[in-house]
């Protein structure tokens, strides 16, 4: 038969849970559960019964001091150090005591029932945080009005914030509920907390954080830490990677016995904190090995990142200088093939050479500029545009040329121009039937 489904939690036990977990260390969450089941959720009873079971405990109250201390790096013990009050003495005592028993009980109890009925009516303002540094910056300046200013350093901040500060810089957080209507908070507050010892000794070895249960935000922080009775201090610090709590001290307490207390927890979780410094240089460490590195790659990225772009660059420059070649290899190409055919097209409209015998022929010696020389026929009634068609249509004529007679030099006007649309004949050129002319290149002019 399959085991019943375990019964729900409801918020606040679910709260009692985490809150016994982080107190006991208990990696077991199920366990945490039964030892409160035993105890009907009553997390003081239940962690006092965590810590009576362990063997050799070392007393808060009056810690040995010729042992040397051992700390057992597996152990999440908190230490309590409780002051009660004074107990009656005498028969005087004990009959005022006794007289006035029935009124205390009548009293609390009618209070007790009072506050009960009026959760219902009215609701807890202080369940409500809507300023929490306003609460503390407020609980500062009543508490310097009412005791002056020789405290502690107080933080002015939330109490998130102090823990952060106090993770972050790896060192204890003391934390301080300020009970209003307490006996004992006046004389704690006049006596304790303005000592100079106590305050040369807070201001040097932590952060002090405290505010009144009767403002929100120190009524939020007594929820978690669940006083007993005031005045009450907490020893919080980073251990096992969290912030817990690692000592309370609640009752009435003088200067010297505060100031042994809290050494004595210090020392007692010192082991911890030093571990905890261990290893955070370690990871600083790492970290900034590992950033070094990184810093190393994108150096050596962004210069393989370069020589790629350059790389790229040189080839892109290539590849247009190739392109261009290629295309002015291309255009000279086709430059050569029409001015090929251009050559073609003259030497088919040439008119044909006139024989020697013909009385209006003329032959005129050509001169090329790679030194060979050319003879043709023409005759005086021709035109000079003739003449450079002749020529132009030749393999070895430049591209470009101009027809100069050797004396009286001068150049033919053989294109017809603006000024001189129609060419002169040879005749009107004043050439004789034997002539030498030069041909000039002009291609670069």
């Amino acid at each position: 038969m399959a085991a019943p489904e375990e019964q729900e939690l409801s918020q606040a036990q679910t709260e009692k849970l985490l809150q016994f977990q982080d107190l006991t260390g208990l990696e077991s969450m199920d366990q945490c559960r039964r030892t409160l089941e035993q105890h009907n959720w009553n997390i003081e009873a239940a962690v006092q019964d965590r810590l009576n079971e362990q063997e050799g405990v070392p007393s808060v109250f009056n810690p040995p001091p010729a042992r040397p201390l051992q700390v057992n790096t597996g152990d999440h013990r908190v230490y309590s150090y409780i002051v009660s009050r004074p107990q009656p003495r005498g028969l005087l005592g004990w009959s005022y005591y006794l007289i006035m028993l029935p009124f205390r009980f009548t009293y609390y109890t009618l209070m007790d029932i009072f506050r009960f009925a009026l959760r219902f009516i009215r609701p807890d303002p202080r369940g409500r945080v809507t300023d929490p540094v306003g609460d503390v910056v407020s609980f500062i300046r009543s508490f310097e009005e009412k005791y002056g200013r020789s405290h502690p350093v107080f933080y002015q901040g939330t109490y998130s914030q102090a823990l952060n500060d106090a993770k972050r810089e790896l060192r204890y957080l003391l934390v301080y509920l300020h009970g209003e209507d307490h006996q004992d908070t006046d004389e704690f507050c006049r006596n304790t907390l303005s000592s100079e010892e106590v305050l040369t000794f807070i201001n040097t070895r932590m952060l002090f954080w405290a505010c009144s249960t009767s403002r929100p935000e120190g009524y939020r922080v007594s929820q978690a830490l669940r006083e007993n009775t005031y005045p009450f201090l907490a020893m919080i610090m980073l251990k096992d990677r969290k912030m817990t709590v690692v000592g309370r001290l609640e009752g009435l307490i003088q200067p010297e016995d505060l100031i042994n207390q809290l050494n004595f927890i210090m020392e007692a979780n010192q082991t911890y904190l030093m571990s905890e410094r261990l290893e955070r240089e370690e990871r600083n460490q790492t970290q900034v090995l590992r950033q070094q590195q990184d810093e190393a790659y994108l150096v050596s990225l962004r210069a393989d990142q370069e020589k790629e772009r350059k790389k790229k660059e040189e080839q892109e420059q290539r590849r247009q200088e190739e392109e261009a070649e290629r295309q002015t290899r291309l255009a000279e190409e086709r430059r050569q093939r029409t001015l090929a055919e251009e050559k073609e097209r003259k030497s088919e409209c040439l008119p044909p050479e006139p024989p020697q015998d013909d009385p209006d022929c003329l032959e005129i010696m050509f001169k090329l500029p790679n030194d060979t020389r050319v003879k043709r026929r023409f005759l005086f009634s021709q035109s000079l545009t003739v003449i450079h068609d002749f020529l132009f249509s030749l393999k070895e004529t430049p591209e470009k040329f101009q027809i100069v007679t050797s004396f009286p030099r001068r150049v033919l006007p053989c294109l017809p121009t603006e000024e001189q649309p129609n060419p002169p004949t040879l005749r009107e050129a004043g050439l004789s039937r034997s002539e030498v002319l030069f041909v000039q290149d002009i291609t670069d002019d």
